[in-house]
């Protein structure tokens, strides 16, 4: 299973699979998400650490249990040949209606078939007030080519 754009990357193929990300991500579905993963993919967010597609569905299903009305937004910082950086932030409220915004950093390592064989996300949550967010767009579909992104946003 070939995932595209696939290393070695250039600055536009590295802004390309950024946004596949994002997009797939948006859809909060652990199961579509997880196949943009080897097989055997090693993750580490915050302090838990998964490996393989089964273990990567079964935190981001509980992930998206906690977090609700999840927006996200990444954009590239750097790359190489088959890695890329990004940094990112998303919105999200609890079951109380805490809403939060959480700012990150992911490095991500890609096999020859574009598929991501290592994830390392370092991530701080900050509780903000539900008018200080900043990602509004429907969540029927991921986000608009016309709304800001990180940069834009001043974040």
């Amino acid at each position: 299973m070939s995932r595209p754009p696939l290393p070695p990357f250039t600055e536009a193929s590295a802004i390309q699979k950024a946004r596949i990300a994002e997009d797939a991500w948006n859809t909060c579905d652990p199961e579509r998400i997880s196949l943009a993963y080897s097989e055997d993919s090693w993750w580490r967010n915050r302090s838990t650490f998964a490996q393989g597609r089964a273990a990567i569905v079964e935190f981001l299903t509980g992930k998206w249990e906690r977090e609700l009305d999840y927006r996200l937004i990444k954009e590239l910082w750097a790359y190489t040949g088959d890695v890329i950086a990004v940094r990112f932030a998303y919105e999200y409220h609890n079951a109380e209606g805490q809403w939060f915004r959480a700012y990150g950093n992911e490095n991500w390592r890609f096999d020859q078939d574009g598929l991501m064989t290592h994830r390392h996300a370092s991530i701080n949550d900050v509780a903000i007030e539900e008018s200080e967010r900043k990602f509004f767009w429907d969540t029927s579909g991921p986000r608009p080519a016309d709304h800001p992104g990180l940069s834009e946003l001043g974040l």
